[in-house]
């Protein structure tokens, strides 16, 4: 009898630290380096733990019953870890948006985060973990950019896509009525990481939501918002962590949650948030306000507050930060001034090639449309530069006027400011290092716009050397006509025969520069950011004499008008990459006096040399 008593007392004794071993003390040593069990030893039937921030900063525990191991789903030999949650709230909440990275633990291991779910509207919270080992793999050295097409493109069906919005992606297959692993690889998608837009309107997030959308990330409105203060409880594993796009007067941050902790980085999410290879964003504590349950998109409403760190890589099975490391932003200031005074913007955006375009495009159209004194009506005088480390400053100087069947200008103008960044940054010889961006914005409370009806000449045959009057009518909006009359001298090398004459507008006479097939070969940041600054204003007429004798253009150098000696020549250097040649020439160029009109509009004459 007293045998059984003394064995009953050992096993009393020793069940705590049975579930110490269940349970990791987050709070007593947060940076401790964890044991990790492998895929290999992991089967059905296992139980562990998971845990999440349901709300406030202290993770919760969730009881995990292992359902069994999907071999190939997440990509080659990439494993995923299927399991059933447990537990009083994730039964209410289901697998939520923000979940994503939710440390699993089972015989007291780290076993992987949770990453991925199952379908829309399952009635069972049924995840997809990402094995630990994998999520280790991430480097902080690596330098490399992510596939580009990974990047640019949503992954509708793939399971190691990037985060998916709600009721993305085909029809369900058939194969999903199938128990193997065939048919939850089907339905196995990300966890969805929420990209919580602050100070934005709803039309702002709707015009771009397409383009957000490609990046794979879910775009909640004011869900949270965003503070640098203090947070005094440590990251641990569990903890609801943002990697933030823009802060400053408007934020844009997407959180999910930490798995693993030691001294010098970190790792979270278990799935990628873009996929864009090494990257650079700030990294900062957050607060979970609530958890939102909904059969449709249940997310976590998160408060973003002091930063850490940075993130540095976003791969495959993950993201990673480095603490005490400061990130590299891209400061903006934004002035609009009106009748009614002068509103200014500063906040920093992400420097990274694929989507620093589309963040300043919607946080430009977000200020513009975020004033008082916006409407269908107005138009915008622009002027503004890029800052690039080491090459001249991109300069811009524009007018953006609403006209029939075209964009609002707010649009016009951020989509204007977005394509400058696509070029600067889409060359393969330099990075772009952009320091800084300032745009001064003029609103003119009515519509300045004019098509150019028609354009004449006083002669229709001419001598080498002669002047020659030229007359343009434009037809403004709901206005007069305007008469301009423009002398044009002949070039004294013109040659006998058909010389024609192009008036136009500016960015007509530009896409006629890019309309050769040969454009679309890079060329490198300084040619790139000398033909931006060439680029004609859209509020003047330009007038070109084009003759029938080749141009050759290399990098942002033109030559026209070359004799067929050399040409003969030049024939062997068609191969390089930044030559271009074409048929005609643009002898000579001439233009009005800037227009308080956005002018568009072509006419072609013609001119007999003799």
């Amino acid at each position: 009898m007293k045998k059984a008593a003394l064995g009953l007392l050992v096993v009393l004794l020793s069940f705590p630290s049975v579930l110490c071993a269940q349970k990791p003390d987050f709070a007593a040593n947060p940076s401790a380096n964890p044991q990790t069990i492998p895929v290999s030893q992991i089967h059905t039937g296992m139980h562990g733990i998971a845990y999440t921030v349901f709300e406030g900063v202290k993770p919760e525990s969730m009881d995990v019953e292992v359902l069994g191991v999907l071999h190939n789903v997440n990509g080659p030999k990439g494993d995923v870890i299927l399991v059933r949650l447990h537990g009083q709230k994730v039964e209410y909440t289901g697998v939520v948006a923000g979940m994503s990275g939710s440390p699993v633990y089972i015989d007291g291991k780290l076993a992987g985060a949770l990453a991925f779910r199952i379908g829309e509207f399952s009635k069972e919270p049924i995840a997809g973990v990402t094995p630990i080992a994998d999520m280790l793999e991430i480097n902080a050295l690596d330098r490399s950019p992510a596939e580009e097409t990974a990047a640019t493109k949503p992954a509708m069906n793939a399971v190691a896509g990037k985060t998916a919005s709600p009721g993305e992606g085909s029809t369900l297959p058939g194969s999903l009525q199938n128990s193997g692993a065939d048919g939850f690889a089907n339905y196995l998608k990300p966890i969805e990481t929420p990209l919580v837009f602050n100070g934005f309107s709803q039309e702002a997030i709707q015009m771009f939501a397409g383009q957000l959308g490609s990046a794979g990330i879910v775009p909640v409105m004011g869900a949270g918002s965003m503070s640098e203060d203090k947070q005094p409880d440590p990251v641990v594993p569990g903890s609801a962590i943002s990697a933030v796009l823009v802060r400053g007067d408007m934020n844009i941050e997407a959180t999910c949650t930490v798995t693993y902790v030691d001294p010098q980085r970190l790792l979270a999410c278990g799935h990628p948030l873009l996929q864009f290879g090494s990257v650079d964003l700030p990294m900062n504590k957050a607060q979970v306000l609530a958890t939102l349950p909904s059969p449709l998109n249940a997310f976590k409403i998160v408060n973003t507050t002091e930063p850490v760190g940075t993130f540095v890589q976003d791969r495959h099975t993950g993201i990673m930060g480095l603490f005490d490391r400061q990130p590299e932003m891209i400061p903006v200031t934004l002035n609009i001034h009106s009748s009614m005074g002068e509103k200014q913007f500063h906040y920093e955006v992400l420097n990274n090639p694929k989507l620093t375009p589309v963040a300043l495009m919607v946080t430009v159209f977000n200020a513009l449309h975020g004033v008082n004194e916006f409407g269908e009506e107005i138009t915008y005088r622009l002027k503004g530069s890029i800052g690039v480390k080491g090459f001249p400053d991109v300069n811009m100087s524009n007018m953006f006027a609403p006209a029939d069947g075209s964009q609002p200008a707010a649009m016009q103008a951020a989509s204007s400011l977005g394509e400058r960044f696509g070029r600067i940054y889409d060359n393969p010889y330099n990075a772009a290092a952009v320091d800084g961006v300032k745009l001064d914005f003029d609103l003119v409370r009515e519509r300045r716009w004019a098509h150019l009806e028609s354009a004449r000449t006083d002669v229709t045959e001419a001598r080498p050397g002669d002047e020659v009057m030229l007359e343009t009518v434009l037809a403004p909006y709901r206005g007069e006509r305007i008469v301009q009359q423009l002398p044009v001298k002949i070039p004294t090398s013109a040659s006998k025969g058909t010389l024609r004459i192009l008036v136009c507008d500016g960015d007509t006479l530009d896409h006629l520069s890019r309309t050769s097939a040969a454009f679309g070969r890079k060329l490198d940041l300084a040619s790139t950011i000398s033909l931006l600054n060439k680029e004609h204003s859209n509020n003047r007429v330009y007038v070109s004499l084009l003759e029938a004798d080749p141009e050759v253009r290399v990098a942002d150098k033109v030559m026209p008008t070359l004799p067929i000696s050399i040409m003969n020549v030049m024939d062997g250097m068609r191969s390089n990459q930044e030559m271009i040649v074409s048929g005609e020439s643009n002898v000579d160029e001439t233009e009005t006096v800037p227009l308080d009109y956005v002018v568009s509009g072509a006419q072609l004459l013609t001119v007999t040399i003799k």
